[in-house]
C-alpha cells in the first residue's frame, strides 16, 4: 500500500552522497526506483545499503521517477544537467534536486524550461557512504534553496530527511559552498598535522591523543560562536 505523498525516486549518481540520500528517503517511506553509477564499487555499496533496488541507465531512471536526485560532484552538476535536457529526459511536473553546495537552482535552468520543479538541498554533514550517515542527518541541517512557490516541499523533504531546513538565497550560494569548504578543509588539515607530528614521535595511536580534544575544542568553538581564544593548557582552568 502506498501512503499520500509518496514519490517515485531515481538517484543520478550512487556514490556516498547518492546512496544515503536514497536509503533515508526509502526510511521516509518514498519508494527508490533506481540508482545510476558506471563504478563497481558503487554498485557494491547499492546492493549493501539498498538490497533489491536495481542500477539502471540514467534515462529509464528519469522515465520512472517523480523525483529526480542529482548526486554528482558540483563540477559534473551543469554538464550533465544540460545534457539531459537536451537529450529531452525531463517531464513537466517531475521534481528535480540537486545536492551541490555550490549551486543554486540556476544551474537547473534548461531543466526548468522543459517543465520540472526545481530544489537545491544540501544535508550540512561529510558523507562516508554508509548506515552512519543515516543517523547522522537527523542530527544536522540541510540547506535548501528553490522558488518561493516551492519552499514548503523542499523543506517537507529535509525534514523527512531528519534535517533542519535551513533556506539560503540563491546569491548567497556561492558564499555557503565557501564557508562549508573552509570547514571541512582546514578540519582535516589541522588534524593531519597533528597526527603527523604525534607519529613523528612515536605515538602508535595518534587519532586516539587528538580526538577528544578536536571535539571538545569544536564544540566549544561552536557554543561560542568563535575559536577558543588561547590553546590548551594544563593551567587551572584547564585542569
Amino acid at each position: 500500500m502506498t501512503r499520500p505523498g509518496m514519490l517515485d525516486v531515481g538517484v543520478i549518481g550512487a556514490g556516498r552522497a547518492g546512496v544515503v540520500m536514497a536509503a533515508a528517503l526509502a526510511d521516509a517511506g518514498h519508494r527508490i526506483v533506481g540508482l545510476s553509477t558506471t563504478s563497481e564499487r558503487n554498485r557494491e555499496r547499492v546492493e549493501a545499503m539498498l538490497p533489491g533496488v536495481p542500477v539502471s541507465e540514467i534515462p529509464q531512471i528519469v522515465a520512472n521517477s517523480s523525483l529526480v536526485v542529482l548526486a554528482v560532484p558540483d563540477e559534473a552538476l551543469p554538464v550533465l544537467v544540460d545534457g539531459m535536457s537536451a537529450a529531452g529526459l525531463w517531464r513537466p511536473g517531475q521534481i528535480v534536486m540537486h545536492l551541490a553546495a555550490g549551486y543554486g537552482v540556476g544551474v537547473l535552468s534548461s531543466a526548468v524550461a522543459c517543465g520540472v520543479i526545481p530544489i537545491a538541498l544540501r544535508p550540512n554533514l561529510v558523507f562516508t557512504g554508509t548506515s552512519i550517515d543515516r543517523q547522522r542527518l537527523r542530527d544536522t541541517t540541510a540547506t535548501v534553496t528553490c522558488p518561493a512557490p516551492v519552499l514548503p516541499i523542499a523543506q517537507a523533504l529535509a525534514i523527512e530527511l531528519g534535517c533542519e531546513p535551513i533556506v539560503i538565497a540563491e546569491e548567497d550560494r556561492a558564499a555557503y559552498a565557501e564557508a562549508l569548504g573552509v570547514v571541512t578543509t582546514f578540519s582535516r588539515a589541522v588534524v593531519e598535522q597533528a597526527t603527523g607530528i604525534l607519529r613523528n614521535i612515536g605515538v602508535e595511536n595518534p587519532t586516539a591523543v587528538i580526538a577528544s580534544v578536536a571535539k571538545t575544542s569544536v564544540s566549544d568553538a561552536l557554543s561560542r560562536g568563535q575559536w577558543p581564544q588561547a590553546p590548551l593548557t594544563a593551567d587551572e582552568e584547564d585542569v
